[in-house]
């Protein structure tokens, strides 16, 4: 979970990244009592993720400034609705403007993709995944707005589970190895509680790698009649992934197959950041 530690740690560095040696900017044209109040507002419809975060942006600049949320993660929003009120030294306030809106517009243009994606799956047993295709150093602000839109997170890293994908398998099976033999002796080498995951190309795959008992089994680029007979084939024996050629258009249909849960890397690879404002006005003293 995205604890307040991380928070601050990834912001802070932001903030130095954006400010190395302070904003010259506002230190010579804003009086240095200079008070100001920031409205954020939605200019586009979808789904918030990041109120600590957004916070965390002018906190770190001033503990003086107070940020008043007005609406929650995993809420939806409408164009022009008032979703926080941002009041404190000017300087500071305008300091965390950019950083505050970059992590914000990101993290609910990815809630509202995801969301987009869980409302298309509605009716199926269906769970709409995301993949390790993050923004390096952002995982946990990204995975975070994919649970804020509804969906669930594989994986977070290469510590946290067993996935053996064809390069894996090839090495594995090297020098005419059997497939199913070597797959139960990796489940009897790793922990029961690390989840056991293959994925597989072709169906007559399929079989060889349920008998090495592994727990998840993924079938990438399958045709919807090859994910049918995939889904049969397994028959509850193994919880049923399907990956690549998803998009709003096919996630439906593939659902519909009888899969268990869909990866998604488009939620956190290719997304467009939602257009947020932060409207400020400042008063001299």
């Amino acid at each position: 979970m995205l604890t307040p530690e991380h928070i601050n740690k990834v912001v802070a560095a932001a903030l130095e990244e954006d400010a190395p040696a302070g904003d010259i900017t506002s230190e010579h044209l804003i009086p240095a009592s200079a008070q100001a109040t920031a409205e954020l507002a939605a200019r586009e419809p979808g789904v918030f993720s990041g109120v600590e975060v957004f916070k965390a942006a002018f906190e770190l600049c001033d503990p003086n400034i107070r940020v008043e949320m007005k609406i929650a993660d995993g809420e939806n929003f409408v164009a022009g609705q008032s979703l926080a009120t941002v009041t404190g030294p000017a300087r500071a306030v305008l300091r965390g403007e950019r950083i505050g809106l970059n992590f914000t517009q990101r993290m609910c243009g990815i809630a509202t993709l995801t969301a987009q994606y869980v409302a298309a799956v509605a009716g199926t047993k269906a769970k709409i995944l995301d993949t390790r295709k993050t923004t390096p150093g952002l995982r946990e602000f990204e995975r975070q707005a994919v649970r804020d839109g509804g969906g669930t997170n594989h994986r977070f890293s290469l510590s946290d589970q067993v996935l053996a994908k064809d390069n894996h398998l090839a090495v594995l099976t090297a020098g005419g190895k059997d497939l199913t033999t070597e797959l139960r002796r990796v489940r009897t080498e790793i922990p029961a509680s690390v989840k056991f995951e293959v994925e597989v190309d072709r169906l007559d795959q399929i079989m060889p790698v349920l008998e090495g008992g592994v727990d998840i089994i993924m079938l990438d680029n399958f045709t919807l009649d090859e994910l049918r007979a995939g889904v049969s084939l397994i028959a509850g024996r193994a919880v049923v992934e399907a990956s690549g050629g998803v998009n709003l258009e096919t996630v439906a249909k593939i659902a519909a197959t009888g899969v268990d849960v869909i990866s998604v890397g488009a939620l956190t690879h290719s997304v467009r950041s939602l257009d947020l404002g932060l409207d400020v006005t400042i008063e001299p003293k």
